[in-house]
C-alpha cells in the first residue's frame, strides 16, 4: 500500500479501529474509509451488559477514543451489502460502489437467535449494542416482575449480576450443568455460589418448552417443568460471525472468514481480517484455524492486520497472540489467559486458579478474584507457550499502549 490508495476498514468497532489507527501510526498517508452499520461511533461493547444496561452510564460515556489523528472518512450507519473480490469492489446500500486497494474485514458477530422465542416481541432482546441496552432498560420499566435471561455464558452473567445490583429478581436459564460451566468445574461452582448469596435464580440442565404471552408478562414453562414468571427476556445464547455480506465474494466462509496465520483472507492478496469474524491459526498453538471472541484479541488483531495489509502478503508477520480476557461479576473478578476451550482436563494450581491441560501441557488459566496471581501464571502460560521465532506478534507504536481499552468497573 502506497499514499493515494484507498483502504476501506468494514466493520466500525474495535477492530476496525484499532486498524485504523495502526495505519496511521505506520504511515499510510493514502484515504481511509472507514464503514459501520450502526449510526454511532466505536464504543466500549462490553458495558453493554453491564454499566449501560444499569443506567450506571450513558452512551456517550463509553464511546472509545483515538490515539491518532484518524483522519478517515466515516460511513455509519451503512451496510456492506456485497464483495467483489475481482473487482475490488465494497457494495453499499442504494448500488453504491466503493472501490478499494486494501480492504480490512472486521464485521464482528451477531447474537444467535432462539428457535421458537418470539423475537418480534419489545421484550424479548439480545444484548449486542447500545440500542439493546436502552431497550432492555424499556422494557424492565414497564413491569416490576423478574427478569429472564437465557444462556449460562459470560454476557448471561454478566446480566444476571446487573439485574440484582439494580434491585431487580432475575432467573438466569442455561442447558449446562452450572453457569461458565465451559471455564471448569470449580469456577462453575464460585460462580453458582456468588449468584445464590446475591439471590439470584437459577434454573440449570433445562430449556424453555412453551413461550406463554400475556398483555403484561411472559411465562416460561421449562423443560424441568418450572414455570418462570418474566417481564423481561434477554437472550444470550452465543453468536455467529457476520459474514452474509461476503457471500459469492470468493473468501471461504466457514465459521467465519478463514484467514492465513497472517490474518490475510485465503486466496486474497489485499483483504485481511481482524477481530470476532476472523478464523486462523494461532500458530503459538497449533495450526488449526479458529475464532477467538474477546475484546483484546479484536484490540490485537486490528493492529496485526493492518500492519500486515501495510507490508503485503511477502512481508506479513504471523499473528500469534495469547489470548487473555476478563470479566466482572458483582465485585468479583473472572480472568482468563490462553485457549481453555482446547483443554482435555483441568488441575488446580493455586487457591482460585485452574489450570487447562491438553496432551498433559498447560494450554489455558483461570483466576476467580486472584488478579495478583494471575499476573504470574499468565506470564508462565506464555513461557510455556512461545509464539514461533521470527514470527512475532504486534507492536505497538512508540508510546502508544498495546491494550488501550480497559475501562474501570463503574463508568464515570
Amino acid at each position: 500500500m502506497s499514499d493515494g490508495d484507498r483502504i476501506v476498514i468494514v466493520g466500525a468497532g474495535v477492530a476496525g479501529l484499532r486498524a485504523a489507527e495502526r495505519l496511521r501510526e505506520l504511515g499510510f498517508d493514502g484515504e481511509v474509509v472507514l464503514i459501520g452499520d450502526e449510526a454511532r461511533r466505536p464504543y466500549h461493547r462490553p458495558t453493554v451488559s453491564k454499566q449501560l444496561v444499569q443506567g450506571i452510564a450513558r452512551p456517550g460515556d463509553v464511546t472509545l477514543q483515538s490515539y491518532v489523528d484518524l483522519d478517515v472518512h466515516w460511513r455509519l450507519g451503512t451496510r456492506a451489502t456485497h464483495l467483489d473480490t475481482a473487482q475490488r469492489v465494497v457494495h453499499l446500500p442504494g448500488g453504491e460502489e466503493l472501490w478499494y486497494d486494501g480492504l480490512v474485514v472486521a464485521t464482528g458477530v451477531v447474537p444467535r437467535h432462539l428457535p421458537g422465542s418470539p423475537r418480534h416481541d419489545p421484550r424479548v432482546r439480545v444484548l449486542r449494542t447500545v440500542e439493546d441496552a436502552a431497550a432492555v432498560r424499556r422494557a424492565l420499566a414497564t413491569s416490576s416482575k423478574p427478569a429472564v435471561v437465557i444462556g449460562g455464558g459470560l454476557i448471561g452473567n454478566e446480566f444476571a449480576a446487573s439485574m440484582r445490583q439494580m434491585g431487580r429478581d432475575v432467573t438466569l436459564v442455561g442447558h449446562a450443568r452450572a453457569p461458565l460451566y465451559r471455564f471448569g468445574p470449580r469456577v462453575a461452582e464460585s460462580v453458582t455460589d456468588l449468584h445464590r448469596s446475591h439471590r439470584a435464580a437459577l434454573a440449570m440442565r433445562t430449556e424453555v418448552r412453551h413461550w406463554i404471552t400475556t398483555k403484561d408478562t411472559f411465562g416460561l414453562h421449562l423443560t424441568n417443568n418450572q414455570l418462570v414468571v418474566a417481564s423481561c427476556v434477554v437472550l444470550a445464547i452465543g453468536s455467529v460471525p457476520a459474514v452474509d455480506w461476503l457471500r459469492g465474494s470468493g473468501l471461504t466462509l466457514d465459521d467465519g472468514v478463514l484467514c492465513e496465520p497472517t490474518l490475510f483472507a485465503v486466496g486474497a492478496d489485499d483483504v485481511v481480517v481482524a477481530g470476532d469474524v476472523a478464523r486462523w491459526p494461532n500458530l503459538r498453538f497449533d495450526d488449526v484455524p479458529r475464532r477467538v471472541e474477546h475484546w483484546l484479541n479484536a484490540v490485537e488483531s486490528g493492529r496485526a492486520a493492518a500492519e500486515n495489509l501495510l507490508a503485503g502478503r511477502a512481508g506479513a508477520r504471523p499473528f500469534t497472540p495469547l489470548p487473555r480476557a476478563w470479566s466482572s461479576l458483582y465485585e468479583v473478578r473472572l480472568q482468563m489467559a490462553g485457549l481453555p476451550a482446547l483443554a482435555d482436563d483441568t488441575v488446580p494450581l493455586a487457591d482460585g486458579i485452574t489450570g487447562f491441560v491438553r496432551a498433559g501441557e498447560l494450554v489455558g488459566v483461570c483466576g476467580w478474584d486472584r488478579p495478583r496471581a494471575m499476573l504470574r501464571w499468565t506470564a508462565e502460560l506464555e513461557r510455556r507457550l512461545p509464539a514461533p521465532e521470527h514470527t512475532g506478534t504486534s507492536v505497538p507504536a512508540a508510546g502508544v499502549p498495546l491494550v488501550p481499552d480497559t475501562v474501570p468497573e463503574t463508568v464515570p
